[in-house]
């Protein structure tokens, strides 16, 4: 009789760490598995899919559920199993229950199941969550009754945990660290790695940081002879080009090739007025974020905006095209004009035009150097030393070393930069 009643019990604990197991596996799984992938078969029609997307929506409630059926599971074996020894040790009951449970239930009620969970989290997290469901709803009173308890508590120490989280950016932030992970073990390409965080980069992107500076802007005099407009704007690799009077900071128009040709087949290169031809500029802030500004590109059907600043002022222009290149690097046509504003060297350095954008250098020689208080290399060299160095001084920052080449009035025309061995401070020379 006495060795039947141990069988039995015996028998119970067994199930209860089996219980273990699957409340282990499950909280792993449910919390591990893809959301995108899970998003994905709910739209096909996968119920089970569905219900794990269900119970997501409410993941501290899940997890307290489970976590609560664990501790329970775990108390309930521990006093079986204490009964048990205690009818064969006596006093030596507790110690021998520790050291036969403890085990068992690390191993095959948590660890082994944890990792069989983290293997197959997909798979595993469809299969158990139709039990899940069933358990949130049967412990939902306890469960509620645990969170605002541990609210209450939280919020004694100051830890708000009602506040609102920006999902949005910790999905991209997710996203690209996981692009990240792959690229670091090779499982995603250097290109196609660059496209995927530039797109996701776009909302962290102002058109300031894309834009063509005013200064590198080819625009055209509004009031110059009909021959003359033709030949600056045949001349010009652009399609379009910004028209300004009186002053070149005054835009006026943007004079589009296709209507400038149209108006030469009707009119005659000296019978045409480039007033009736012009279109109306679009006026964009510079504040904008480059992925607000692409949704209105695609929303307007229009490729060209020139770019102020708060007071109205011109700072630049930015198209279509310079958005995309962010995403899919430079593009170019049989029309472009091939600047050499990087000029690798064979001792590894690279020689740079100061106006190079960061964020190009970084893509072509895929460095990391910061862009986040400057836009071209010449601004991110006089950031760091805090005035316009001369010809010959050197620096290194950031782990690169840097070198100024030439320098025109105020502004740093030709840098050499390379990526040091060891982390330098910096030094002016």
């Amino acid at each position: 009789m006495m060795t039947t009643s141990l069988i039995a019990a015996a028998l119970v604990i067994v199930g209860l760490i089996l219980l273990n197991a699957f409340f282990s596996a499950a909280e792993t799984a449910l919390t591990g598995a893809s959301r995108a992938r899970m998003a994905t078969l709910e739209r096909e029609g996968d119920k089970k899919a569905a219900r794990v997307n269900k119970l997501n929506e409410n993941r501290e409630r899940m997890i307290g559920a489970v976590l609560l059926g664990a501790n329970l599971v775990q108390v309930l074996a521990s006093a079986i199993s204490a009964s048990i020894f205690a009818s064969l040790y006596g006093d030596l009951a507790p110690f021998i229950t520790a050291i036969v449970l403890t085990p068992l239930l690390l191993i095959f009620g948590e660890v082994g199941p944890k990792t069989l969970a983290i293997t197959g989290a997909d798979n595993i997290a469809r299969n158990v969550a139709l039990p899940v469901q069933w358990m949130v709803r049967f412990l939902a009173p306890i469960v509620a009754a645990v969170q605002w308890i541990v609210n209450n508590g939280l919020k004694l120490f100051g830890v708000r945990v009602d506040e609102s989280v920006d999902v949005l950016t910790a999905a991209r932030a997710e996203i690209g660290g996981t692009i990240e992970m792959h690229a670091e073990e090779g499982g995603v390409e250097a290109e196609q790695r660059h496209r995927l965080l530039g797109a996701l980069d776009l909302s962290e992107l102002t058109i300031a940081d894309v834009m063509i500076h005013r200064k590198s802007i080819r625009s055209l005099d509004i009031d110059l002879p009909p021959r003359e407009i033709i030949a600056q704007a045949m001349s010009s690799p652009h399609t379009r080009l910004p028209l300004w009077q009186n002053e070149p900071d005054n835009i006026v128009g943007i004079l589009h090739a296709r209507d400038l040709l149209r108006a030469i087949s009707e009119h005659g290169r000296d019978g045409f007025d480039v007033n009736d031809v012009k279109r109306t500029p679009w006026f964009t802030p510079m504040q904008t974020s480059a992925e607000d500004q692409l949704a209105e590109f695609l929303r307007r059907r229009e490729h060209f905006a020139i770019v102020v600043d708060e007071y109205g002022a011109l700072m630049g222009l930015v198209t279509l095209e310079d958005i995309l290149e962010e995403i899919v690097g430079d593009i170019k046509d049989e029309h472009d004009i091939a600047i050499q504003g990087v000029r690798p060297q064979p001792d590894g350095s690279v020689n740079v035009d100061g106006t190079v954008p960061i964020r190009d250098l970084n893509r072509m020689m895929n460095w990391d150097l910061p862009d986040e208080e400057a836009v071209t290399i010449a601004g991110l060299v006089i950031h760091e030393a805090q005035a316009i160095p001369d010809p010959g001084q050197r620096f290194a920052f950031h782990g690169y070393r840097f070198q100024v080449l030439r320098r025109q009035r105020n502004q740093l025309t030709a840098l050499r930069v390379e990526r040091e061995m060891e982390d330098e401070g910096m030094e002016g020379g």
